[in-house]
């Protein structure tokens, strides 16, 4: 499975950077890196998921964003080379293409195309941060919960992905009970399907119903910028 943003660019650029990936694989939890820390590779998710978390007050994090094969992890969380403004952590089991942060800065500088590229990327993913932050504010639980599990479906590889009560919690900054009270909600309605340590998407349409406006917004913003969007299975 390749990654959609190396897919998307020229030939040329394509070529600046297939000689210096190296594949990686990450597990569910595994921390790319930490806030504070020195970037020195640039990850480009073949599959599986990536969740950029933020520290709130009493040192809890808080998912932002999610990224997966439509995109990049590592300059989206601040400029080339500085340390990482937030931690990335994978969310759901994947295999990443890894570029050296210094091979892949010389190849944006020697390609207006890719730098394009770039910026159209972290203009979504910055929509994405932003629309996160103002839905955590503002809207229910539910529908919060059923937004985050249908941007986690479309970048999974499957309707069943490896997700904890405690990951969910953590992911929306809750409590554990507060999840699986909200969770047997959405399962009664017949959305989805929980058992230890897995959530399973049953009817994505219903799904899609009951989340907030915030969702469908994201998605038109990577439509409008054409940044390659991740799949939606119906």
């Amino acid at each position: 499975m390749d990654n959609l943003w190396i897919a998307a660019l020229a030939d040329a650029d394509r070529r600046r950077l297939e000689p210096h990936l190296h594949e990686r694989p990450f597990a569910q939890g595994q921390m790319l890196y930490d806030a504070g820390e020195a970037v020195e590779e640039v990850w480009f998710p073949m599959s599986g998921v990536v969740s950029l978390m933020t520290l709130v007050d009493g040192g809890r994090m808080i998912e932002t964003a999610a990224i997966g094969r439509e995109g990049l992890v590592g300059v989206t969380c601040g400029p080339l080379n500085a340390r990482a403004a937030s931690r990335a952590i994978a969310q759901v089991d994947g295999v990443s293409a890894c570029c050296p942060a210094d091979i892949f800065a010389d190849a944006l500088g020697r390609s207006e195309g890719m730098r394009t590229a770039l910026a159209k990327f972290t203009e979504s993913l910055f929509a994405q941060v932003q629309q996160a932050a103002a839905c955590n504010a503002q809207h229910r639980l539910d529908e919060r919960l059923a937004r985050w599990l249908l941007t986690i479906h479309d970048r999974a590889d499957a309707d069943r992905f490896a997700l904890t009560q405690s990951d969910i919690a953590g992911m929306l900054g809750v409590r554990r009970a507060t999840v699986s009270e909200v969770g047997s909600v959405l399962q009664d309605k017949g959305l989805i399907r929980r058992g230890r340590g897995w959530v399973e998407v049953l009817d994505r349409r219903a799904l899609e119903q009951a989340s907030c406006g915030c969702y469908a917004a994201m998605r038109g913003v990577m439509k409008d910028l054409g940044v390659p969007r991740p799949n939606v299975r119906h």
